[in-house]
């Protein structure tokens, strides 16, 4: 099975601490690398991840929180050091192309590569990006600013083949891929070998949903339902139910009731504040109501 991995760069709130960074992840679908999120600090921690940058060439920012976003500059000077040539594309809403600008032509004048800003309405559903390995599709969300979380959808894979029929047949080489693909398979005497002998089922398609800031929002769980893995937003524990509210965010058991009403299969849970110095509390909370419940945590690389 191909890799579908999620690596934990930063699971922090807003108010930086010592124990996490700012809101970054990177998704690896089939070794192409999709970042979400570049908090104040991301770059470090990508090295730590031992990732390799090249293969970086997408980042989606869910919201213009500094939280979300201050370490983009950072990352794309550092990319001018080490002297990228490939186009780097920014997924974000459209204001952070203005705000970005000037500062790249002070900052980071004569960049050997093109940023390439896309801009996307975090209050709308669509695919913003599709290629032959994965699709993104953003989840509109509600925080104090506009805001979306992202849905990566594998493509489905062709079918294996099984090469003691292969052998038992003699097909020849230039048929593998057409019966991979579904096509049966003719002999020399005219004997049809239907493709369901010829190969088994392909793995099913993995996807990921991504939940940043966001109050407890039902209406996700239609959209999202049924995702191999989970990332929701628990910045509070219940025990700052009113704090959440106030501040458009989402408590522990808030999130792992979106994941039980939405039938997935794994949580993920992050954006800690920064007053809870021990967040299994968070992870109780959680699991009373969605078991399959996980922490986040900088390093953490979750496989699909």
């Amino acid at each position: 099975m191909e890799k579908f991995d999620i690596h934990i760069l930063g699971c922090g709130s807003a108010l930086p601490t010592l124990r996490h960074n700012a809101s970054s992840q990177i998704v690896n679908v089939r070794e192409k690398l999709f970042m979400i999120d570049c908090g104040e600090g991301t770059q470090v921690h990508l090295r730590r991840s031992r990732l390799r940058f090249n293969r970086l060439n997408h980042i989606f920012i869910s919201h213009l929180h500094g939280d979300h976003c201050f370490g983009l500059m950072g990352l794309i000077s550092t990319f001018g050091m080490l002297e990228r040539t490939a186009q780097l594309h920014i997924h974000a809403h459209p204001e952070l192309e203005r705000i970005l600008k000037p500062q790249l032509a002070f900052f980071c004048n004569g960049l050997p590569f093109d940023v390439v800003f896309h801009p996307i309405d975090p209050a709308k559903r669509e695919i913003i990006y599709d290629d032959r390995s994965a699709s993104v599709e953003t989840i509109p969300l509600k925080h104090r600013m506009p805001t979306c979380g992202f849905l990566f959808r594998e493509k489905p894979t062709a079918n294996h083949i099984r090469r003691d029929m292969i052998d038992c047949y003699e097909i020849p080489l230039y048929m593998i891929n057409r019966i991979k693909n579904g096509e049966d398979y003719v002999t020399a005497d005219g004997k049809v070998i239907p493709n369901e002998k010829l190969t088994f089922p392909a793995d099913p398609p993995r996807s990921y949903a991504y939940c940043s800031d966001t109050v407890y929002l039902p209406r996700i769980t239609e959209q999202i339902e049924g995702v191999d893995l989970l990332f929701h937003e628990a910045t509070f524990g219940e025990d700052n139910a009113a704090r959440a509210r106030k501040t458009q965010h989402s408590t522990a058991a808030q999130a792992a009731r979106i994941a039980l009403e939405a039938k997935v299969k794994r949580l993920v849970i992050g954006h800690f504040s920064a007053r809870y110095e021990d967040e299994k509390v968070l992870l109780e909370e959680a699991k009373a109501i969605f078991p399959h419940t996980m922490l986040a945590n900088e390093n953490l690389t979750i496989s699909i």
